[in-house]
């Protein structure tokens, strides 16, 4: 390219459901705050989902008045675990056919095609990814370490470095910690199973989507008069309505949310005692803005910070910043494009 002010990086942030696009310029700013996302279609196979997002970089290029002259390089977000860098091992949240597929070179293949010339593609963790994005908003021109923890479907997780580089670890499995087991007895909780396979009780389940129906089950007991205990629809469809159920102050949905944000805030202890963090960033779509209101925000970040602090070694109290995401669902895509620019000056 001639005009490097104009260079633009993609990222591509592969969910279980829906899959998104963002993109930052060369000095590292944001192309726009405006969420595209698509279906992830990964129901249709690998090769569908690789189709489908290099149709909604196309999109993305076309709603900017920008064109793929100049996309200087791409990264994608993709959700563990690895059997080796840019392919996929067997996933707790993707179908059985995305098991050994080689997503770093059919992904760099297609997009090959669509602009007429390679580009330079990186691949990681999503939560990783999700943290570098969100590491560069939080700590502005500082140089803190920042844990960023995103409960969604599953928990992103992800420690961001000085460099604003994740920690990927020597097989791709750095920081997965939504499979590090809890204390159950802090929670008074059994050990339900994880879609990863594990029976010891992964955080993931405690803090997530995926716990939800679990926790529904067991409360509705003391709720018999509730209209999802009235229901005949499956536990995790009445799951769903839960995060609704909570803005509007019932008190069985914020029982749990309230759970959930004890459980989090023990994880984000456990955490700080292994990579001892400036800052911890609480994504997710619960931190959402349009998601969730304000009073809803506020209630479960206090749990966590009050579950924490405690559990924190004392100097870690005064020093230790917990606050809520600000890139909310673009975090992992722009934390993609991030780490393909930064990758492109070394």
């Amino acid at each position: 390219m001639k005009d490097d002010d104009k260079a633009v990086y993609l990222g591509t942030d592969c969910g279980a459901t829906t899959s998104k696009v963002g993109a930052v310029w060369g000095d590292g700013t944001v192309v726009s705050t405006k969420l595209l996302q698509r279906v992830t279609r990964s129901q249709d196979g690998p090769a569908a989902v690789v189709a489908s997002w290099v149709d909604a970089a196309s999109d993305f290029l076309s709603q900017h008045d920008l064109t793929w002259d100049q996309v200087h390089g791409a990264g994608l977000a993709i959700p563990g675990p690895y059997q080796r860098y840019g392919v996929l091992d067997k996933s707790p949240n993707l179908p059985d056919t995305f098991t050994g597929f080689d997503v770093h070179n059919a992904y760099a293949g297609a997009l090959a095609d669509r602009a007429g010339r390679p580009i330079p593609l990186v691949v990681g963790n999503d939560g990783n990814l999700g943290g570098v994005g969100e590491a560069q908003h939080v700590r502005g021109r500082g140089h803190g370490t920042v844990l960023l923890l995103a409960p969604g479907s599953g928990l992103g997780c992800a420690f961001v470095d000085e460099r604003g580089l994740p920690l990927d670890g020597d097989t791709l499995a750095g920081m997965e910690g939504g499979h590090v087991p809890i204390p159950l007895h802090l929670l008074g909780a059994k050990p339900y199973p994880c879609g990863c396979g594990r029976t010891w009780g992964c955080v993931e389940v405690y803090t997530t989507l995926s716990g939800l129906p679990y926790l529904l089950e067991e409360r509705l007991e003391k709720y018999p008069d509730h209209e999802l205990a009235k229901s005949g629809k499956p536990m995790k469809e009445r799951a769903f309505a839960l995060r609704t159920l909570a803005q509007n102050g019932d008190p069985l949905a914020l029982e749990i949310f309230d759970f959930q944000a004890k459980a989090l805030g023990i994880h984000v202890a456990v955490m700080a005692m292994a990579v001892d963090p400036r800052y911890v960033v609480i994504g997710g779509g619960l931190m959402d803005p349009e998601a969730t209101s304000d009073a809803f925000r506020e209630r479960y970040l206090g749990v966590v910070r009050d579950t924490a602090l405690p559990l924190l070694w004392p100097a870690q109290r005064t020093t230790l910043t917990i606050v809520p995401a600000s890139l909310g669902d673009l975090s992992q895509s722009i934390g993609a494009a991030l780490v393909a620019l930064y990758r492109s000056r070394s």
